[in-house]
């Protein structure tokens, strides 16, 4: 097979070859379609975001592929199934676990991932536990699915900051490929006129408007107040400090966006005992890879066109154009293609 292997000490990535892995008796062995490089990859690439602390890391938790080899105990999933992979999961005996909050989880959650502490989707095949393996609906495309991961997290952060009715004002930080998923995520669901993209880059502003969704796009120096919900994509400290005093009273800031653990957010307290504004951070998708499907479902043939989404597929082995067009902000998104 052949993968993408990241020195975790050295900060490297290269393309290696391997013998295909042999599933364990709870395991399924996925030949990768399509995987994705997500914002929280290059954090890891850079040395800034937390994933395995020694020794080769193959990344990669955005995939989509098909069965062809399960293990022993396996006894709902055959060879051939076309699937995608849910790349977090919980201990299932502490705490947080048993309450449904395995996202919190010390030695599961965001500290176990698939393709951040255990190899993930840079490859030809992957190796996956049976329970983190779910069935592709009929009539979804592969390319579609590698979406899914991003989507449930989409679908837990729509769960936080519930109720969002049609016509509250909305103002989405960043149009990376998380903020045009929100913008097609808030449309899917009956806003239009009332959403706002902030974008300080115009080739991604140029994005939203390719989506025609008919919602304002404006740089960050356009901005006025009078938003109820701010949604960041944008990971910024600075973008979400200038957008807390454009919250109307009893507004809300959803804290989306993956920041730098180092980033710094000041507010004035008395404007939020003043106006009661609430923040509301999203932690990845706690048991709601069903609604990512889900969504996968009802978005498809609307809004996850590729093209549209500034979404650009590459080989493996083009790993350094890949790398950086998304550096360069030339794309939205890019997607490895390994069938």
């Amino acid at each position: 097979m052949e993968f993408l292997s990241f020195d975790v000490t050295k900060k490297t990535l290269a393309l290696r070859r391997a013998e295909v892995p042999v599933p364990a008796p709870n395991e399924v062995r996925v030949r990768v379609a399509y995987s994705g490089i997500c914002g929280t990859d290059l954090h890891i690439l850079d040395g800034t975001f937390p994933c395995k602390k020694e020794g080769l890391l193959t990344l990669g938790h955005e995939f989509s592929g098909t069965i062809d080899a399960v293990g022993s105990a396996v006894q709902n999933l055959k060879v051939g199934q076309k699937v995608v992979v849910d790349p977090n999961s919980g201990c299932n005996l502490c705490d947080y676990c048993r309450v449904g909050d395995y996202h919190f989880c010390d030695n599961g959650g965001i500290n176990n991932t698939v393709g951040i502490f255990r190899d993930g989707g840079w490859s030809t095949h992957a190796i996956v536990p049976e329970g983190q393996v779910y069935l592709l609906p009929e009539g979804v495309g592969m390319a579609q699915a590698a979406l899914t991961e991003p989507l449930s997290c989409l679908a837990h952060g729509w769960d936080k900051i519930n109720p969002v009715n049609v016509g509250l004002n909305v103002l989405v930080l960043g149009a990376g490929i998380i903020g045009l998923l929100w913008s097609c995520l808030l449309h899917l669901h009956g806003l239009r006129k009332t959403v706002t993209v902030s974008e300080p880059q115009e080739k991604r502003r140029s994005a939203v408007k390719k989506l025609g969704l008919d919602y304002g796009v404006k740089s960050p120096a356009e901005l006025k107040s009078g938003f109820d919900l701010v949604v960041d994509c944008s990971g910024s400290g600075p973008a979400m400090e200038a957008a807390v005093p454009l919250l109307n009273r009893g507004g809300r800031l959803c804290v989306f966006g993956v920041a730098s653990p180092k980033a710094k957010l000041t507010i004035e307290p008395f404007q939020i005992y003043m106006k009661e504004l609430k923040i509301v951070g999203v932690n990845i998708n706690p048991f709601t890879f069903h609604k990512g499907i889900a969504l996968l479902q009802a978005m498809a043939d609307t809004y996850l066109n590729y093209d549209k989404l500034c979404i650009k597929t590459y080989s493996l082995s083009e790993y350094p154009k890949a790398l950086e067009a998304l550096k360069r902000g030339e794309i939205s998104k890019a997607v490895f293609k390994l069938q």
